[in-house]
Order: structure tokens, then C-alpha cells, then sequence
């Protein structure tokens, strides 16, 4: 798929150039096409830079809050909800903890850094599994959960907003915050109504009903701010939220007798190699992605989606983070490459950058997540797991469509 995706960018710049140099006597669209491939590549090196750093110091604060029992304490505290939602998996299974800390690591927005953790849950999933080739019930959800990209602290998207220059790069915190629980709420809502989950019992909503009024009652409050005033809050709850986040861990693995320097080393290095192997990846689609700007085919394209919308009447400001939104579900790179490229073109704080930025944190790569996650078991039949997943994907850009019309249009 990402072969198919990556050659399709090259090709269609090909035939935009050709129509360029042929059509319009454009014969300068060849050397701004080459001229971006090198400004990409080095583009790539300088955001990769800022990524080491972000992902290195994240999974060191990660497994001091592994290694203090914070993620064992949530799983326990989570274990009542598992227990209804999952049924089949036994109290105390190691997937329980496994799939904690991948929540987790997706809660902290750290991409990349939450596949390993999955990919160890979904095998733990698997030994529970009575099917060899048959997703499980338990997979599905636990899949779909992933796919909606229940990010609480989206920490790439902001490391993506400072390297390019942004005054406040946790701007997007409420925005990300309420599409990306649309996303989940429709993720899990749609996989408990195939599977018949009691999503109505006593033990579901005394965890889901709290939420669902806070949520509420937080919304209602946000709906009597003026944009100037959701925009300081967002900020304002971001940096807080993040540096409370660092103190916890670091105060409980004090308190655990943890030696937090040494833990946070041993985390950071595997932060240092996740960072390491993703350059490559990042190269290839932001190379791509700039050839395809260069030639002026995602210029043809969006003008054309933009001459659709306006027929209907409706505001087209929209139209220029959809690419980010299209490729999403395909490629996290191609995406993660869209999103710096808008930034690029469009200015850190445009409305086009700003909406990029919480689709991309509030959506996730959802056939690369089934892909990689299934294949790793040899799960081939993953019935209704494509479908609410792709709901879940759905709702997560029409929610973040609206809140950012709602924050900053």
C-alpha cells in the first residue's frame, strides 16, 4: 500500500509538470520540483533533530512511570472495565498492563512509540485467541481503541508546532482534546453495538458516565468564552498539563525509592533508536509530498475540491489541511509530512496548519494499525475491525473540523 502510495505522488507530479511545462509554457516547474527534493531532505534532518530530543525525553519519563507502578495502578484501576468490555480476557493477564501502557504512550501523542507496546499486547491477545486466522473480540476493540487515537497530551504535535517556529505550540491542546474523544466515543460505541458489549451496566458508566459530564460541563464552559479567551486557555492547559505530568512521575517514583536518573536513561535510549529508525520514512514521504507541491498537483487538487465546496455555500478554509486527513489512514509519515509541508506553505498559525495539526493528533494510521498489528499475529479475517475503525476515523476529522472553526476561524 505505502509502495502504491509513494510512487502515486511522484507520478502524479510527472503528469502536473508535464501539463505545466506543456500546457502553460512552464518549463521552471522541473528545477523547483528538484529544488524541493533537496529542501525536503534537509528539512527532514532538522525536524528529525527536534524528534530524537521529544521521543528520547518522553519514553524516559514513560518507563519511570512503568517502573514506579503508575501503569500497573491504572490497569488495575481500569481492570472492572476491562473485565466488562473484554470479557474473555482472565483478571490479572499480562495484556491487561500491556495494553495500559500502549494507551498510554498514545495518550502522550508519542506515535511511533506506542507500536512496540501494542505489538506486545496484541500477542498477549493472541494466547487467548481460539482462532489462529480470526480477529478475537478483545483485538477488535483493542484495535479500533487504537485507532482512534485517544491522544490526552499530543507531545509530537506540539514538538511539530515549535520546530516550525510556533509562539504558543500547545495552541491545538483543546482542539486535539475534544475531536480526538469524538473519535474515541465513536470508536467504542460502534464496536459495542457489533459485539452486544454492556455498555449500559453499572460497572461501564461508572467509569464512562463521569467523563461524558465532565467532557460536557467542560464543552458548555468553553462555549461561553470568546476565540481570543479559548486560545490562552488552550495554551494555558497544555504547558500545565504537561509539566504536571513530568512532576507525578518524577514525585511518585521518588516516593517508590525509584532511581529516576537511571530509569530515565534506560527509557531514553530506546526513545533514541524509535527517533532513529523513523528518518528514513520521514525523507522518502516529505521529498514526495514537496515534488508533488513543486509540479502543482496538490494545488490542482485542492482547487478543485475547493470549487466543489464553494458550489454548496459552504466556508472552503478547511480545504487545505484535507491532505493530511486523506492520507492519514494510509501512511503516518506521508501524514506526519503533509502536516509539516502545510505548515510550510501556510504559515505555523494559519487556520490550514492549525486544523493539520489536530487532525493529526486526533486521527491515527488506521490500515497501517490493522496491517502491522494483525499481521504480526497472522490474524487474516478482521470482520467488523475495519469498518468502526474507519468510523472512528470519520468522526475524529468532522470533529476536528468543527472545533477548530469553533477555536480559531
Amino acid at each position: 500500500m505505502l509502495n502504491a502510495l509513494w510512487l502515486g505522488f511522484f507520478l502524479t507530479a510527472t503528469v502536473a509538470a508535464l501539463a505545466q511545462w506543456l500546457l502553460a509554457g512552464n518549463a521552471q516547474v522541473f528545477a523547483a520540483m528538484v529544488q524541493a527534493l533537496f529542501a525536503m531532505a534537509k528539512l527532514s534532518v532538522e525536524v528529525m533533530v527536534l524528534l530524537f530530543g521529544t521521543l528520547t525525553l518522553w519514553l524516559g519519563f514513560l518507563r519511570i512511570a512503568e517502573e514506579a507502578g503508575i501503569v500497573q495502578a491504572l490497569a488495575r484501576w481500569l481492570a472492572p472495565l476491562f473485565a466488562k468490555l473484554m470479557p474473555e480476557i482472565p483478571r490479572g493477564h499480562p495484556a491487561l498492563g500491556l495494553m495500559t501502557l500502549n494507551f498510554a504512550a498514545n495518550g502522550l501523542g508519542l506515535d511511533n512509540a506506542a507500536t512496540p507496546m501494542g505489538l506486545k499486547a496484541i500477542r498477549a491477545l493472541q494466547e487467548l485467541n481460539p482462532s489462529s486466522t480470526t480477529a478475537s473480540n478483545a483485538q477488535i476493540l483493542f484495535l479500533v481503541l487504537n485507532a482512534s487515537s485517544l491522544t490526552l497530551l499530543p507531545v509530537s504535535i506540539f514538538m511539530y508546532r515549535l520546530q516550525q517556529g510556533a509562539a504558543d505550540p500547545t495552541l491545538v491542546f483543546l482542539p486535539i482534546l475534544l475531536a480526538t474523544s469524538a473519535s474515541t466515543l465513536v470508536g467504542l460505541v460502534s464496536v459495542a453495538l457489533v459485539q452486544r458489549l454492556p455498555l449500559l451496566s453499572p460497572v461501564v458508566l461508572a467509569y464512562l458516565l463521569p467523563l461524558a459530564l465532565g467532557l460536557a460541563a467542560f464543552m458548555a464552559l468553553l462555549a461561553s468564552l470568546s476565540a481570543a479567551a479559548l486560545a490562552s486557555l488552550s495554551g494555558l492547559l497544555g504547558n500545565l498539563s504537561l509539566f504536571a505530568v513530568v512532576l507525578l512521575f518524577l514525585l511518585v517514583g521518588a516516593w517508590k525509592k525509584i532511581a529516576v536518573y537511571d530509569s530515565f536513561i534506560a527509557g531514553a535510549k530506546e526513545g533514541f533508536a524509535v527517533a532513529r529508525d523513523l528518518l528514513p520514512y520521514l525523507v522518502a514521504m516529505l521529498c514526495a509530498i514537496g515534488v508533488l507541491r513543486a509540479s502543482g498537483a496538490l494545488d490542482y487538487a485542492l482547487d478543485g475540491v475547493r470549487y466543489l465546496v464553494g458550489l454548496v455555500g459552504v466556508d472552503n478554509r478547511f480545504v487545505d489541511a484535507l491532505p493530511t486527513a486523506l492520507v492519514k489512514p494510509f501512511s503516518g509519515s506521508a501524514a506526519r509530512a503533509m502536516l509539516i509541508e502545510t505548515m510550510q506553505s501556510h504559515g505555523v498559525d494559519s487556520f490550514a496548519a492549525l486544523l493539520a495539526a489536530t487532525i493529526q493528533g486526533s486521527t491515527e494510521t488506521t490500515f497501517y494499525v490493522l496491517a502491522v498489528y494483525f499481521g504480526a499475529v497472522g490474524i487474516q479475517r478482521a470482520r467488523h475491525a475495519v469498518a468502526c475503525a474507519l468510523l472512528a476515523e470519520l468522526a475524529g476529522v468532522l470533529a476536528a473540523i468543527g472545533v477548530c472553526y469553533w477555536f480559531f476561524a
